[in-house]
C-alpha cells in the first residue's frame, strides 16, 4: 500500500502502481464472476470487468428492463445471462448488486447457490451491517468482501471508458479462504477503481447513508430549493434565481473545487465573493451541524434502514417514488433548469 498524507492524517491506499491490472487478472484467473443485478452498479462493474478480460456472467430476472439492457450490452441468455439463482450456483465470486431491498427478497435463492470457498461480494454494507433487519446472514464457509465505488454506476463505466476511474473503498467482513483481501483488491482494480482505500462494512454504510442524505443529495437539494425560493420571493426571475443557485455551481465553481479544492475556487472568485463566502461559511456550518448529528444517529441506530425497507417493500413503491420525482421535476425551479440547459450552446440546434 502507498502511504498518503490526507490533511495531516496519513492513510494507506492502493493504486494501480502497487496492484496492477495484470496482478488482478492473475488473482482472478480461475474465478467465474457472477454480477447479480443489472440496475445501478451492475452494468458498469460487469462491463468493466469483461473489458478487462475476466470471466463474467450476469444474473438478472427475465422480463425486466434490466434483463433487456444486459442483452443489449452483449450478455447472451443461456451463455452469459442467467436467472439469479442459476448464476450464483455457477460462480465462484457472487457480486450481489441488486438493490438493498432486493437483497432482502432474493437472499433465500441466492444463498442456496453458495458453495464452500466462494466469495460473496457487496458494494454497500447495508445488508450485512443491518442483518437483523435484512436477514442477510452469510454462511461461515464463504469469503464476504466489499468494494464500494464512490460514485454512481454510470460514472463507474464512463470514467473507465475515459481512462480514469472512480475511487472505491474495500473491506473484508469474513475471510474463509485466506484470500479474501486479495480477491477484494483484485476486483476493485478490475472494475476500474482510481484508487482503493480500506474501510469496514460498518464505516462504509454509515458514511454512505449520511452522505446520500446529506451533502451529496438530500442537503444539496434542500439548500438549492431554499435559496431559489428566497430569491423568487424577493422578485428575482426564474432564470436569475436558477443561474445563481444551480447553473453557476454546476457549470463553473464545483469544477474548480474538483480540480484543486475549495481554496482554489475561492481564490478564483472576486474579492467580494471571497469575503462573503468566508463570513457566512461558519454560520451555515453551525446551522446544519445539529441536523447532521441527528442524521448520523438515525443511520447508526438502524432507523434509516427501517424506513428504507418499509418504503421499498410497499407494493406501490415505484408509483410513490415516481410521484415524488415528478414533483421535483415539475417544480418551477427545475422547469427553469430544463429551460436553462436547453440554452447551453452544446444543446442548441441551428
Amino acid at each position: 500500500m502507498a502511504k498518503i498524507d490526507f490533511g495531516g492524517v496519513v492513510e494507506e491506499v492502493i493504486t494501480r502502481d502497487e496492484f496492477s491490472l495484470d496482478k488482478a487478472r492473475e488473482v482472478l484467473k480461475d474465478e467465474k464472476i457472477a454480477v447479480l443485478g443489472y440496475g445501478v452498479q451492475g452494468p458498469g462493474q460487469a462491463l468493466n470487468m469483461r473489458d478487462n478480460g475476466l470471466d463474467v456472467i450476469v444474473g438478472q430476472r427475465e422480463g425486466t428492463e434490466s434483463y433487456e439492457r444486459a442483452k443489449k450490452d452483449g450478455f447472451v441468455p443461456g451463455k452469459s445471462l442467467f436467472p439469479l439463482k442459476e448464476a450464483a450456483e455457477m460462480a465462484t465470486i457472487i457480486m450481489y448488486l441488486v438493490s438493498d431491498a432486493g437483497q432482502v427478497a432474493t437472499w433465500p435463492e441466492v444463498s442456496s447457490g453458495l458453495h464452500p470457498g466462494d466469495a460473496l461480494y457487496f458494494s454497500h454494507g447495508f445488508s450485512i451491517v443491518f442483518k437483523e433487519q435484512t436477514g442477510v446472514i452469510p454462511p461461515d464457509f464463504v469469503d464476504v468482501i466489499m468494494v464500494a465505488p464512490k460514485g454512481s454506476g454510470r460514472t463507474v463505466r464512463s470514467n473507465f471508458l475515459k481512462g480514469s476511474g472512480i475511487n472505491s473503498s474495500f473491506a473484508v467482513y469474513q475471510d474463509y479462504t485466506g484470500r479474501a483481501e486479495q480477491r477484494a483488491i483484485a476486483l476493485g482494480i478490475a472494475i476500474g477503481s482510481g484508487y482503493l482505500f480500506p474501510t469496514t462494512f460498518e464505516k462504509e454504510v454509515y458514511s454512505d447513508l449520511v452522505g446520500e442524505r446529506g451533502v451529496l443529495m438530500g442537503c444539496l437539494a434542500g439548500v438549492m430549493e431554499a435559496q431559489y425560493e428566497i430569491l423568487r420571493k424577493h422578485g428575482h426571475s426564474p432564470s436569475e434565481a436558477f443561474n445563481e443557485t444551480v447553473e453557476e455551481l454546476t457549470q463553473s465553481l464545483i469544477k474548480m473545487v474538483a480540480e484543486k479544492g475549495m481554496d482554489w475556487m475561492f481564490s478564483n472568485c472576486s474579492t467580494t465573493a471571497q469575503r462573503g463566502a468566508l463570513d457566512w461559511k461558519d454560520r451555515f456550518k453551525s446551522a446544519v451541524m445539529p441536523v447532521f448529528d441527528e442524521l448520523y444517529k438515525s443511520v447508526e441506530s438502524g432507523n434509516e434502514t427501517r424506513i428504507v425497507l418499509e418504503a421499498n417493500s410497499r407494493p406501490d413503491y415505484r408509483e410513490r417514488l415516481q410521484r415524488e420525482l415528478d414533483e421535483i421535476r415539475n417544480s418551477e425551479m427545475w422547469r427553469a433548469g430544463a429551460a436553462v440547459r436547453s440554452l447551453r450552446p452544446e444543446n442548441r440546434t441551428e
